[in-house]
This record gives structure tokens, C-alpha cells and sequence, in this order.
């Protein structure tokens, strides 16, 4: 499972998968090392996680502005439970979004300073893939036609004092009418943009690392 927090990658695995060890500039025991905040940098691995551990960490990663922590991963022999604890922690919440072609360019949205892909929340009742087409249409006024599922991406953020953890599926979608094309700004979103593939490389630079995930999950489809 991968989570972002606070735009931070954090890779959970059982601890029986096999991990290449060269990647990661720092290795942390869980069971013996505490949380140390300035050996949270570059990719840094961490072993025998447990689940009051984490929980420092989790706190650790929302306190501090850990802006030289590239990624992190955490394995553990309780990873059904360590799974639990965090969906119990954070109050979880379904959104769905698309990424939108046309012909060989994409649809990005700028929201709230940085590049991003049209999303939102599943209402009541409502499938993902339903979900996603009423956003993306809403949020741009377009009209599309859904395609594959590209994948989940799994990101945390705070509101009104609580801890969110938003589940998002995307889809990979094509336009079909962008003749009325508009930002929706009561959503924020001040511009609305059809990218080339450099274009998209560019404006990722100012995005979240989700979104770079997406991407980079579409491009292996591709292959």
C-alpha cells in the first residue's frame, strides 16, 4: 500500500517481500532506533514497524516540514494490523478523476498554485466510475467518454481538526466535447490547459507527487 502524506510517498509492505536495500539512504529498526528527524531524508527504510511507532511517525510526518524526505518505506510482520490502524486513524474518504485526452494532449487543471488533474469526491450512492465522469465534466464543463482504470491513489490532509485520508480513483478518459470549456472556480481552479507531453513534464515539476504517480502508472500501461 502507498500513502502520501504531506506529498510524501510512504511505501507499507509485509515484511516478507523482498526489497532492493541499495535504494535507501537510511535504515531505521523500529524495534530498537527512535524517530530521529534528521535521519528523515533522502529514501529512508523502515524495519519492524509497529503499530504505536507509527504512530509517532505518522505525527511526526504531519508535524514537520520534511522537505528533504523523498520517500519512505516501512515494513513490518504485522502489516494486516498496521493496514487497520491506519484506516482507523484517519476518517477515510472516496474520491474519483480522470485523466482527459485529446487527441495527443492531456487536460490539466491549476488549482490552489500547482498543476493538478480534475477529482472529487464520490457523492452517496454513487459508483467511482460515475463519480468520476460528473467531476471531471463538472469541474471543467466538458463532456467525456470513460475509459480503463489507470489506478488508486491513497493521500492524507487535515480539515476542521481531523484527519483525512482520501482514496481516489482514476480513470483515463476521452474528450468529446470541450467546445464550452470553462474553469470551475468555485472549485478553485483558475485555468484550465491542454498539455504536450513536455508540457505535462514541465508542470508535474509544480505538482503534487500523487499526481506524478498517476502519470507514471499510465505510462507503464502504455508499455
Amino acid at each position: 500500500m502507498k500513502i502520501f502524506i504531506n506529498d510524501i510517498p510512504v511505501n507499507i509492505i509485509d515484511s516478507q517481500e523482498s526489497i532492493d536495500q541499495e535504494y535507501f539512504h537510511y535504515e531505521i529498526d523500529a524495534s530498537k532506533d527512535a524517530i530521529v528527524k534528521n535521519r528523515l531524508i533522502h529514501h529512508v527504510l523502515i524495519r519492524n514497524m509497529t503499530t504505536p511507532y507509527l504512530d509517532d511517525l505518522l505525527n511526526s510526518l504531519h508535524t514537520y516540514a520534511l522537505n528533504n524526505l523523498y520517500s519512505l518505506t516501512i515494513t513490518s510482520q504485522e502489516f494486516d494490523n498496521i493496514i487497520a490502524f491506519i484506516k482507523k486513524k484517519y476518517k477515510v474518504i472516496k474520491a474519483a478523476g480522470g485523466v482527459v485526452r485529446k487527441r495527443s494532449k492531456v487536460l490539466m487543471i491549476y488549482r490552489l498554485k500547482k498543476w493538478d488533474l480534475p477529482k472529487g469526491k464520490i457523492e452517496k450512492g454513487e459508483s467511482a466510475k460515475t463519480g468520476a465522469i460528473r467531476e471531471v465534466e463538472e469541474e471543467c464543463n466538458i463532456k467525456v467518454k470513460l475509459k480503463q482504470k489507470i489506478c488508486a491513489t491513497y493521500h492524507t490532509y487535515t480539515m476542521k481538526n481531523k484527519d483525512i485520508l482520501k482514496k481516489t480513483t482514476w480513470y483515463l478518459m476521452d474528450c468529446i466535447d470541450d467546445s464550452q470549456k470553462k474553469p470551475q472556480i468555485e472549485e478553485d481552479i483558475e485555468e484550465l490547459k491542454w498539455m504536450t507531453s513536455k508540457e505535462i513534464h514541465h508542470a508535474l515539476q509544480n505538482s503534487y507527487r500523487s499526481i506524478n504517480h498517476v502519470f507514471n502508472r499510465l505510462y507503464e500501461m502504455k508499455k
